[in-house]
């Protein structure tokens, strides 16, 4: 559902871009406070932001954008650090009377939606488009038309920031599913956070990270439990003996064993198999 302050943008609507430029902030000075005639998008790319539009009060950090509106009051609410970066670009939108023909003539034309403040999956696609931008007008090369054009891309990306994040986060889970998987089926071997990592083709940092994420626990933790749940099925039958058992779950060393099992299960394998061995134990 679009925000009030949303932007809803007919592709089929002209835009004209204005000037854009990369704020580098030196010290602790303020964003001049001023209404403006055009739209503002901006994108912070390193530090933080602190901002007002009218009774609105923003805190952006890197990879936000921030949509302020023509014709209201906005500046800084404290005194910007030194480490603020942030690309700007002032835009309008055209609207005539053949426009507003073409609109009633074809009903498909799509209309996108620019929330006010955006948090960028990928923030770096839309920096791509600003550098153009900054190049081609640095250089001279930058005629109306490849300006308008580049502008509209940049409202797409921040369009779009929901559906990107959304596609990453599912790709993340799958990723997250793939480890899990690897642990359940390969408990009884020496794996690790790295092994795993490693066989996946994926950073270790990364992959626990993900990891935590989608499961609440990190990799070595899962490691562990499904160690020591494999355990309690073998610790029922009384012919096994704890090294034996240890080795079954992929642990070399039974009295390191012996102390993972009772962190996560509070007595000993011993204890475990004294108390529940006598009792008929239903498994599905």
């Amino acid at each position: 559902m679009p925000g009030r302050n949303d932007l809803q943008l007919d592709t089929i609507v002209p835009l004209k871009a204005q000037n854009a430029g990369l704020f580098i902030s030196r010290g602790s000075a303020h964003h001049p406070t001023r209404v403006l005639g055009n739209h503002e998008l901006i994108l912070v790319k390193q530090g933080e932001l602190d901002m007002f539009e009218d009774e609105q009060t923003f805190c952006l950090r890197a990879g936000q954008t921030l949509h302020l509106w023509p014709g209201r009051r906005h500046g800084s609410t404290k005194p910007m650090p030194p480490n603020l970066r942030f690309y700007w670009i002032h835009f309008d939108l055209v609207f005539d009377t053949s426009v507003e023909a073409l609109r009633a003539i074809d009903q498909l034309a799509p209309t996108v939606n620019i929330p006010q403040v955006a948090q960028l999956a990928e923030p770096e696609r839309l920096e791509r488009l600003f550098l153009t931008f900054l190049e081609d007008q640095e250089t001279s090369k930058l005629n109306p038309f490849s300006a308008n054009l580049l502008t509209l891309l940049m409202l797409n990306e921040v369009a779009h920031a929901h559906e990107l994040k959304t596609e990453i986060h599912d790709s993340v889970s799958v990723v997250a599913t793939w480890a899990n998987t690897y642990v359940m089926m390969n408990y009884d071997r020496p794996i690790s956070t790295r092994s795993v990592a490693e066989a996946l083709g994926f950073n270790a940092d990364y992959l626990g990270r993900i990891y935590r994420q989608a499961y609440g626990q990190t990799l070595t933790e899962a490691i562990h439990l499904r160690r020591v749940k494999v355990a309690c099925k073998y610790l029922l039958d009384s012919k096994t003996t704890i090294q034996q058992i240890a080795q079954k779950c992929g642990y070399t060393d039974p009295d390191y064993f012996r102390r993972i099992f009772r962190r996560y299960m509070q007595v000993s394998p011993n204890d475990y198999r004294a108390e529940f061995s006598h009792l008929h134990v239903n498994t599905l």
